[in-house]
């Protein structure tokens, strides 16, 4: 298997996207650590789907805005699993609203995990990237850091954040054999589409000229790639998954 033996990191992995990318890399044969911050019976499930496939793979909990909880998240890890060789910086969150009224607590919370969680799960695994001289590093970005969208002033920017990160870090370590890219998905079926009102839904899909929502799966898809040996000489790139929307 084209990723056979490596050691992966999906940090919010316990559903939607993050669960579809812990499974596939996977079902590539990476070994899979199965971040996540409340629901540890979700988190478990992940890894018995993996189990099932033949897979190994373990929950950890912590919080990506905690470097505390970072720090003895990624420890944890390595002593279960080995030295983390992929990572994917899913974790996000919402708290939508008008910028006229937005609170501050709900705009700092969104960057904060969206977009210093990747900073300080990305610098905790690095250094263990460098030594071995290599390393695949995916961010989820989302198709609102290009298109924009009202109401989410603070989740296109956490998300457009980690655009202008991941070119910058590719940067830093292509030399050492590490390569850094972002994902970023379109209207995907997820826990968080699927709470949309009907009438939300059917606007957003109307502006899709595929006419019909990605599935987690078709993201996982890009990751793994990727991932991958196959795009060993990618890097600083975005990958768009949206079916036409942008």
């Amino acid at each position: 298997m084209e990723l056979k033996d490596r050691v992966a990191l999906v940090t919010g992995a316990s559903r939607g996207i993050g669960r579809a990318v812990a499974v596939e890399l996977a079902r590539a044969g990476a070994r899979v650590a199965v971040n996540y911050a409340a629901s540890e019976e979700a988190a478990r499930e992940v890894v018995k789907a993996i189990e099932e496939l033949g897979g190994q793979a373990i929950p950890v909990k912590f919080d990506v805005s905690d470097p505390e909880e970072v720090s003895r998240g990624i420890k944890e890890v390595e002593e279960a699993l080995g030295g983390i060789e992929i990572l994917v910086n899913n974790a996000g969150i919402t708290r939508d609203g008008l910028l006229a009224r937005m609170k501050e607590e709900d705009w700092e919370r969104v960057l904060s995990v969206n977009l210093r969680g990747a900073f300080l799960v990305t610098r905790a695994v690095l250094p263990g990237m460098m030594k071995r001289r290599w390393g695949r590093i995916v961010n989820i970005s989302s198709v609102v850091a290009f298109s924009g969208n009202p109401g989410q002033t603070n989740y296109a920017a956490s998300k457009a954040g980690l655009v202008g990160f991941s070119r910058s870090l590719a940067l830093e370590v292509a030399r050492r054999g590490i390569t850094v890219n972002v994902v970023a998905p379109g209207f995907i079926e997820t826990d968080m589409t699927a709470a949309l009102p009907e009438k939300a839904r059917e606007a957003l899909l109307s502006r899709v000229p595929m006419g019909r929502a990605g599935t987690p799966e078709e993201v996982a898809h890009a990751v793994v790639f990727l991932a991958s040996e196959k795009a060993s000489y990618i890097t600083g790139t975005v990958l768009h998954v949206n079916g036409g929307l942008w």
